[in-house]
């Protein structure tokens, strides 16, 4: 790479659960020569994703180049955390060819946008591209868009009434930054369900944009990566909720970490977690649980009361401590409740 270069930067936004830190191993494990650099943001004080991405580095991205921020918005901490960060990566002995952003779940993607014209790096990386996840089970069933006919019928009653959910909004948000939208989960959405997605991503997008659908986070990298959008300079095409403000908050969620004991049901846990979906409206949990007479560390990845578990790697000299990290908007968090839910 040419030194007057600039390093190109991929930010793969999502919803929680939407499949961001599976695309992002799938662009690692295929690189196709690059040499790659992962900044992880997570919502909430322990990090899972960073460490799933560290336990299968490879030579072209090696575990030094993955490089986790917990317990924030990167957006909302640029001084302090994002420009650090990108400027480290930037001087590793080894220059990355190309970087990848996974934002938080529940972060708005166009004030990071804006962070790229901070003097600091301005002149050294540019946006290659914005990519949107897009759970496509859970949008066909209309998990994350606010319900219209709800919406009508409080209209009618209150023209004040301000329509917009917190999910849909941060939704919205992210599909109207993208470049490309990957609706993910194809194999568990089928037919039926890709076209109800596609309709609701479609009507939620200011410009038309490629709308690929995928599974297990397997695509071509050459159709997500080189896109050369440029997007720091391309904002007034993004529009967002927060437009004319100056940060923005995430009071409407809460994260709670639930420290977990040896189980010995693998089970009765994924039919806890179920329950905590259907009747505390729980939008995720993910972490690490030791199972009884089992070396290996479970891990635990649930969107909603869709649990998915495996061994992933052996405790090693760590304690077998487990620990859950529970996702809800804010009404919905009694920690109590919870951690009875999960026999913690």
């Amino acid at each position: 790479m040419n030194d007057l270069s600039k390093i190109p930067v991929t930010v793969i936004t999502g919803f929680l659960g939407s499949g961001k830190t599976t695309l992002i191993r799938h662009l690692m494990q295929n690189a196709g020569g690059r040499r790659l650099a992962v900044l992880v943001n997570e919502f909430g004080t322990v990090g899972v994703d960073g460490d799933i991405l560290k336990s299968c580095a490879i030579p072209d991205c090696p575990a030094e180049n993955i490089v986790e921020l917990a317990n924030g918005c990167i957006c909302c901490t640029v001084a302090d955390d994002f420009i650090p960060t990108i400027e480290a990566l930037m001087a590793l002995p080894t220059k990355p060819d190309h970087i990848l952003i996974e934002t938080s779940g529940l972060a708005l993607p166009k004030p990071l946008l804006k962070a790229f014209d901070w003097p600091a790096i301005r002149s050294k990386i540019t946006v290659d591209g914005v990519i949107a996840l897009a759970d496509a089970e859970a949008v066909a069933a209309g998990r994350f868009a606010a319900d219209e006919h709800a919406v009508d019928e409080q209209r009618k009653a209150d023209d004040s009434i301000d329509h917009e959910t917190p999910l849909s909004e941060v939704f919205e948000d992210q599909i109207s930054c993208a470049d490309i939208i990957l609706m993910s989960k194809a194999d568990l959405a089928g037919e039926t369900g890709l076209d109800a997605a596609r309709k609701v991503i479609e009507a939620e997008s200011p410009r038309s944009i490629p709308i690929l659908s995928m599974s297990e986070g397997v695509i071509d990298p050459n159709v997500v990566l080189g896109l050369n959008a440029k997007a720091e300079d391309d904002l007034d095409a993004r529009p967002s909720h927060h437009d004319g403000h100056d940060d923005h908050e995430h009071d409407d969620f809460e994260t709670i970490v639930v420290p977990m004991p040896e189980v010995d049901d693998v089970e009765a846990l994924v039919a806890s977690i179920e329950k905590l979906a259907n009747e505390q409206h729980i939008l995720r949990v993910k972490g690490y649980v030791a199972v009884t007479g089992k070396p290996m560390r479970l891990l635990v990845q649930a969107v909603g009361a869709r649990v998915r578990q495996q061994f992933d790697r052996p405790w090693g000299s760590d304690a077998r401590q487990g620990h859950l990290v529970v996702i809800a908007e804010h009404d919905h968090i009694d920690t109590a409740a919870i951690r009875a839910t999960l026999g913690a």
